[in-house]
């Protein structure tokens, strides 16, 4: 296998799309929209959707023949004739959400409604591929298990979302790679293929962070904001990007990129990165003590808030986002500190020329990027027969 130059899993723009096709996209539109807003009449699918009635009136019937979706009871008490809400059926489908981080791998189990139902987790770095090799190989047939005892059989599976950071023989060595002979493994390892080797079904990678803002679009709360920017606190902080409600990913799966905004000559990674509490305490991050960090975590909030509230009101400059939202690998009362920090600091800065965002904490936490990758799978798998 060549050297990859972009990332994998990343697709070149559409050219167009045939009958079938647009029938696919259509249905993983309103099933995205039904995840989302929950259960939904027709009618009002069909204007979220930009869709005919007659169009979604067919799409409905194919999703439910195929157990995708149910109808609830008629809604009374309006004129005309009584309109029928239709809400996701969970178990019509699941997939796997994979995430490769630098200092951990998760896979989990998850139903189209949200549901985990079976987690694997192993909090060795992978600092070489055949550290992935070896959790699959445990991990898949534990997921597949898992599932069919909650009632999900294996042909219900639609997919795998990876969600992993873009060119990892790059990044920070204090976070990953840590030799050449791993980074040059890296290069050529096709994960992609690793995972359709042993499952038989469609597999997508995108970018570890913009997946996290995935889930919380989906699975967090109803925000008013339909544009907003996503800082998330791993081993390294990333971002990622939602416009119009929906994320994007950018032309080469990068979009986001907030780690690498430089101030005063360091890069936010450097400033607000989770690597930098496991370098002072001598802990990996997913054994961090953050009730007896105390003066270390202390320190490390000096540096980070102040540096996410410039990255924070820079990425407005750019993009009129309303909000930025602010999630991470810690507990809540933690995110939730920093949060409330970051806004006061924000508040506090020169915007002239700018609308401040609203600065808002996520809710998903460290299980974020996984939910994400699960999420990519049930936005691109096939759910209609030909």
């Amino acid at each position: 296998m060549e050297p990859q130059s972009t990332p994998l899993g990343v697709e070149t723009a559409p050219t167009g799309a045939n009958q079938a096709a647009s029938a696919e996209h259509n249905a993983r539109l309103v099933l995205t929209l039904l995840r989302e807003a929950g259960p939904l009449p027709g009618a009002e699918i069909a204007r979220r959707a930009g869709l005919s009635a007659q169009a979604v009136s067919g799409i409905l019937r194919r999703l439910e023949e195929a157990g995708l979706v149910t109808r609830g009871a008629p809604l009374r008490g309006q004129v005309g004739k009584p309109r029928v809400p239709f809400a996701i059926a969970p178990a019509g489908a699941w997939a796997i959400g994979f995430k490769v981080g630098r200092g951990s791998l998760e896979a989990i189990a998850v139903d189209l409604g949200g549901t985990v139902h079976a987690t694997r987790f192993a909090a060795t770095p992978p600092k070489h591929p055949a550290t992935i090799d070896a959790f699959l190989e445990d991990a898949l047939p534990a997921l597949v298990a898992g599932a069919a005892k909650a009632g999900l059989p294996r042909a219900r599976l639609c997919g795998v979302g990876v969600a992993m950071p873009w060119h990892i023989w790059d990044w920070h060595p204090a976070a990953f790679v840590d030799s050449a002979d791993a980074g040059e493994a890296w290069r050529h390892y096709d994960l992609a293929a690793a995972l359709r080797d042993r499952l038989g079904v469609p597999v997508w990678l995108r970018n570890d962070i913009s997946c996290a803002a995935r889930a919380e679009l989906v699975w967090g709360p109803r925000r008013v904001a339909r544009d907003w920017a996503y800082f998330h606190l791993g081993a390294l902080a990333g971002g990622g990007v939602v416009l119009d409600g929906r994320v994007r990913d950018g032309r080469q799966g990068n979009a986001g990129a907030f780690g690498s905004l430089t101030s005063g000559g360091v890069q936010l990674i450097d400033r607000a990165s989770l690597y930098l509490l496991e370098q002072a305490t001598g802990r990996p991050i997913p054994r961090l003590d953050w009730d007896g960090m105390g003066p270390v975590l202390d320190a490390w909030m000096d540096t980070a808030a102040p540096a996410l509230a410039e990255a924070a009101l820079n990425t407005c400059a750019v993009l009129d986002f309303q909000a930025v939202v602010i999630d991470g690998a810690m507990p809540a009362p933690v995110r939730d500190r920093l949060v409330a920090r970051v806004r006061r600091i924000v508040a506090g800065l020169d915007h002239r020329g700018l609308a401040v965002p609203q600065i808002e904490a996520g809710t998903l936490g460290p299980a974020a990027r996984a939910l994400g990758g699960a999420s990519v799978a049930f936005e691109q798998g096939h759910f209609l027969s030909a």
